[in-house]
């Protein structure tokens, strides 16, 4: 847990936060009150189960920017490598179930209800479901653990987007779990894929530990919405609240692997992105992962260890973009490589994500949250301009205070 001085909270709505809890309305960034939530919400981005799935998948995707079905077909063959299945929905399954595991040796009684931002099951689904069994007072909990637009504030907009469209606005709330970036449960996976992989190679095989590269990969996103990513009255610095997390947790492992295994101290690492998919005029985040791989050579590398530090499980970008393309990259360049593990079901990330359901449930106060870096712990209520999409600006949005 971070012993660094926390940020301070920031002043309430001045207006009833939309579709939120009584605790949450008046938009508190810490809800230190207990809450009676009567359902959890996991709300997955969905992916296709079948070949014929793959394009109709796509264009929700991507729904309103007027991308050709040809243009779609270009993405479409990462699908179709794997027979036009994506791994994400079979993932979500297992998470489900490995919640409603540990919520029920705890002894919660909350029903998981699963629905996708993009393919069925759909969020709509999942909220008439739990309205049917008589459970209004919803705490969702998003499968992404980093703030940007498609990592949080789009899943609120869709909660909003849910409630208005089937009416239930009235009737059922819909809080959020803050983003989990930094969770020792969320964090301690990672750490244990980088020692083994470090170890590996620094101690099993003596490769000088400079030599051995660590590139902690996430997913690239446009440079103007990473500058619009957490609140807007912090300075993250150059690529906004998303990259400052993903710095912040990569400093976290590598000061763990460093304490664990000998030499590692002087293994070099650092970011890089991957999958970008918007036009070439447009500015993305950078480096991309197999760029920096082409270049490791170079640099002295004989070895690298490509960590999928943005990614709570095996999804397709990382099947396709690291354990495919990057893979190959590394093949090429002549360099040792080891994919590391995502969270997954890990049961210290399961643990940590039922922890966090508990600390919205007892109201556990800020102080006593745990937080592995100093940015966090994050904020339960979105602050006002949190996360804005400088393409479509914004729309309305549960679990956060108005811009």
């Amino acid at each position: 847990m971070s012993t660094s001085t926390p940020a301070p909270d920031e002043p309430a709505a001045t207006e009833p936060v939309p579709f939120a809890s009584s605790c949450a309305a008046l938009g508190p960034a810490h809800v230190e009150v207990p809450v009676a939530y009567d359902g959890l919400l996991l709300a997955g981005f969905g992916g296709p189960e079948g070949q014929d799935d793959v394009i109709p998948f796509l264009r929700n995707v991507t729904r309103g920017r007027g991308i050709p079905d040809e243009r779609l077909e270009e993405v479409a063959h990462h699908y179709r490598h794997f027979g036009g299945v994506s791994p994400i929905n079979a993932q979500n399954r297992a998470l489900k179930a490995a919640l409603e595991d540990e919520l029920a040796r705890r002894g919660i009684d909350l029903p998981v209800y699963w629905g996708n931002r993009n393919w069925a099951p759909y969020l709509e689904d999942a909220v008439q479901e739990a309205t049917d069994a008589g459970d209004t007072t919803l705490l969702a909990l998003a499968t992404s653990a980093y703030s940007s637009f498609s990592s949080c504030r789009q899943y609120r907009e869709d909660f909003a987007r849910v409630l208005t469209d089937t009416g239930l606005g009235g009737q059922v709330t819909i809080d959020k779990i803050r983003q989990f970036f930094d969770h020792p449960g969320f964090v301690q996976p990672f750490i244990d894929g980088v020692e083994e992989a470090v170890r590996g190679f620094v101690v099993d095989d003596a490769i000088d530990p400079a030599k051995v590269h660590v590139l902690f990969s996430t997913h690239s996103i446009p440079t103007a919405d990473a500058q619009r990513s957490g609140p807007r009255d912090r300075d993250f610095g150059e690529g906004g609240a998303y990259a400052a997390q993903h710095l912040a947790v990569a400093e976290v492992v590598m000061g763990a692997v460093a304490a664990a295994v000998p030499g590692a101290d002087g293994v070099p690492w650092e970011l890089v992105y991957q999958s970008r998919s918007g036009p070439p005029t447009q500015p993305w985040l950078e480096p991309d992962v197999c760029d920096v791989i082409e270049d490791l050579p170079s640099r002295g590398a004989e070895a690298v260890v490509i960590v999928p530090l943005g990614f709570v499980s095996d999804h397709m970008e990382v099947l396709w973009d690291l354990d495919t393309e990057a893979m190959e990259a590394a093949e090429q360049a002549g360099l040792r490589a080891v994919r590391s593990q995502t969270p997954g079901v890990d049961p210290a990330y399961v643990s940590g994500l039922v922890d966090l359901v508990e600390e919205r449930l007892a109201g556990t106060t800020k102080a006593e949250r745990p937080h592995a870096t100093a940015l966090g712990p994050w904020y339960d209520v979105c602050r006002p301009g949190c996360c804005e999409n400088i393409r479509a600006g914004f729309k309305p949005a549960a679990a956060g205070i108005a811009p």
